[in-house]
């Protein structure tokens, strides 16, 4: 599958669903302002997509008209557990690499399940994407939208109630629909 293709269904999965469900509110304000990068990062091997990972903050230290990048790993981390073990690296190189506190990661897999929670409630596809993903966020600018937005805490729960009264086949259907362009 081309990197063009790819980034059509993140950009599917995102409009359809993390923008027009409000699930992350501060979205659709970069989307409109195409200040979104998408990276597909095509190799399967470990060490290849931890530097595309280095080399996405360098990316965005000399970009700054770029508010925040998602990483896309089409041909690797297919299973959740090694896509959580590459996470947890990833979160190591940024601190080594002195990123700690300029860029933050935010995690997506198209199996995610939250720690102790059960693979078939519907709250875990408020991290559920098309791809096993990266969101490399600049930190500087999530506190200005956190400190801007009312009641930042209750995102995560309002999310939660979300999609759980949304249900599981409606959401499998708007991520299957994701794969269609």
């Amino acid at each position: 599958m081309t990197s063009n293709k790819i980034k059509k269904h993140t950009e599917a999965w995102l409009t359809s669903f993390i923008i027009n469900f409000s699930i992350c509110p501060f979205a659709k304000r970069e989307h409109d302002r195409g200040s979104i990068h998408y990276a597909v990062v095509k190799s399967d091997k470990l060490e290849q997509c931890l530097e595309s990972v280095f080399k996405e903050c360098q990316h965005l230290d000399c970009n700054t008209d770029i508010e925040t990048t998602l990483l896309i790993f089409p041909n690797n981390f297919s299973q959740f557990d090694n896509y959580l073990d590459f996470l947890s690296l990833a979160e190591s190189l940024l601190a080594d690499q002195h990123y700690q506190g300029i860029y933050q990661l935010a995690s997506f897999h198209p199996d995610y399940c939250f720690d102790g929670e059960n693979s078939k409630d519907p709250a875990n596809y408020t991290n559920r994407s098309p791809y096993p993903m990266l969101h490399l966020i600049r930190e500087e600018s999530l506190e200005r939208a956190l400190n801007s937005y009312p009641h930042p805490e209750d995102i995560p729960e309002r999310n939660i109630m979300l999609t759980r009264q949304m249900g599981l086949e409606k959401l499998r259907t708007i991520l299957q629909k994701c794969y269609i362009n």
